[in-house]
């Protein structure tokens, strides 16, 4: 679920003859950004961000044993941690925490080289797994629950993985529109209160992130989904990335600045999903 921010600083007006002054300098910064920081970057904030949906999810359900007040705290917790993470990350990786943000990305600029480069992609699918995998099992820690336990919450139903096509390609069309806009100032905040909107007009609470919906199998809490329910959500979310970019494609002009670059080469930050959404007990 995160993101792009850094076209805030780079992209120019969408109307208007002056460029941006810090666009190229903004580009400096963000790739002079080692590699293998990038991706721990990836991995810490996806770890985080799972953290902190676990973590919030476990916490509601025993403060509270109405449904409607644990997934107001579930969200509201989502919303601020999500926020926060892509101002924070979003100047060293582009702050995706989200493989099919980051599959966008590359999708999207494989062409000009505007996007992330095939290594690139191939080393921050891993990292986000492995940080989602990573939070689950630190959520479940920190609440004395046990570090693994797959989660039983079946999960596996036509409206939940229509509702994860309508939350991930949202969430696409939000970022690369940003970007496209010259609006990705607005990242933290527009992404984070989409996704805290997501959790409660789709019936699946918005996962909208493969990596999450990994890491969420680990958790046999609030937030978990059952292992077997879990390759049809994936499914579902990347035929909503899909749907997502071809969105983008029919809204916005493609002469305005390259949604890739600015989700890659991110200065001040896309998703995640990166989202990234809770669930229902």
């Amino acid at each position: 679920m995160g993101v792009l921010l850094g076209a805030a600083r780079r992209a120019g007006p969408v109307v208007g003859p002056a460029p941006d002054p810090d666009r190229h300098r903004g580009r400096q910064v963000s790739t002079a950004v080692p590699p293998a920081r990038r991706v721990v970057a990836e991995a810490v904030g996806t770890a985080a961000l799972v953290a902190v949906v676990v973590g919030s999810g476990i916490q509601a359900t025993e403060l509270s044993r109405d449904v409607g007040v644990q997934l107001l705290a579930n969200s509201l917790s989502t919303v601020f941690g999500l926020g926060v993470l892509i101002v924070l990350l979003g100047p060293v990786s582009g702050a995706h925490f989200n493989p099919v943000v980051s599959l966008a990305a590359w999708w999207t600029g494989r062409r000009d080289g505007d996007g992330l480069s095939l290594r690139q992609l191939a080393a921050y699918v891993p990292a986000q797994i492995a940080g989602a995998i990573t939070g689950a099992v630190l959520a479940d820690a920190m609440f004395a629950r046990p570090l693994v336990a797959w989660s039983t919450h079946e999960r596996f139903a036509p409206h939940l993985w229509i509702s994860e096509v309508v939350a991930t390609g949202t969430l696409i069309l939000l970022i690369f529109g940003l970007a496209r806009t010259g609006h990705a100032r607005l990242a933290p905040a527009a992404v984070a209160c989409w996704i805290g909107a997501a959790y409660w007009f789709t019936s699946s609470t918005s996962f909208a992130n493969p990596a999450v919906t990994i890491g969420r199998a680990f958790t046999d809490t609030f937030a978990g989904i059952a292992p077997t329910s879990v390759p049809a959500f994936i499914t579902a979310q990347l035929l909503g990335a899909a749907a997502g970019l071809g969105l983008v494609v029919l809204l916005f002009d493609p002469l305005l600045p390259s949604p890739a670059r600015e989700v890659v080469d991110a200065a001040v930050p896309a998703a995640s999903f990166a989202e990234q959404g809770s669930s229902r007990p």
